[in-house]
């Protein structure tokens, strides 16, 4: 059973938890700055990205990536296809070091892509606020 101070450090992560896009100038609320997608981001110098770390194991497979194509109308296909590949292997321990990233303060997820809230990241956001 979770002590009050572990439900308050897990409440108080999922508040802290932003996405935005890697190429947006860093913000001091920003936390962790995490890059979560599989590719690195076209046009950004690795030492432009001021990142604390780049966890390419949370992205969804190559082969989702390309099947979604960030069609809208496949969005919910694609985050319910997403949320099984986050709940296997390597996906899964990635999650699990999110989550400690969030338990320690602001972590802000970091991906290249134009529509953010029909993005991984997004349902990646979710994911980590739902533990």
């Amino acid at each position: 059973m979770a002590t009050k101070m572990q439900k308050t450090k897990k409440v108080h992560a999922s508040r802290t938890i932003e996405v935005r896009r890697v190429y947006d100038p860093p913000d001091p609320a920003d936390g962790t700055r995490v890059l979560v997608d599989r590719l690195w981001p076209r046009g950004l110098a690795k030492e432009d990205a001021r990142l604390a770390e780049w966890c390419k194991d949370v992205a969804p497979s190559s082969e989702l990536r390309k099947w979604y194509g960030h069609e809208e109308g496949r969005f919910e296909e694609f985050a319910e296809r997403y949320r099984g590949e986050l709940a296997e292997g390597s996906a899964r321990e990635a999650l699990g070091h999110l989550r400690e990233l969030a338990a320690d303060g602001p972590l802000t997820l970091l991906t290249a892509t134009k529509e953010v809230p029909l993005s991984h990241a997004a349902v990646l956001k979710e994911a980590l606020r739902r533990r």
